[in-house]
């Protein structure tokens, strides 16, 4: 019993050490915020406290039946900052 509470606290310290920080849109530039997106093509992004979404830079990030939508979150530097598009589902290809 000892060598599975064991094993499986070292399986939890292995991936923690592997997570990557989340950028956090508000502490960022609005051009730097914006640039991270385009880089990586698709991410996750601190919106605020406790808040995040997955932006993308076009539609090729997004699955087969939805569609970008614009967004803009608030920057160190601007309230109302166009970083790139998050996906939305269309509606389309639901059954029945």
């Amino acid at each position: 019993m000892k060598a599975l509470a064991l094993a499986m606290s070292l399986t939890g310290l292995a991936t923690g050490a592997v997570a990557q920080a989340r950028p956090y849109a508000p502490s960022l530039g609005c051009a730097a915020a914006a640039q991270i997106i385009r880089s990586a093509g698709a991410i996750v992004m601190g919106t605020g406290p406790g808040t995040y979404d997955r932006f993308v830079r076009d539609g090729s990030f997004c699955l087969r039946p939805q569609t970008i939508s614009p967004v803009w979150v608030a920057t160190a530097d601007s309230p109302q900052c166009f970083v790139g598009y998050r996906c939305v589902d269309t509606g389309f290809g639901k059954g029945r």
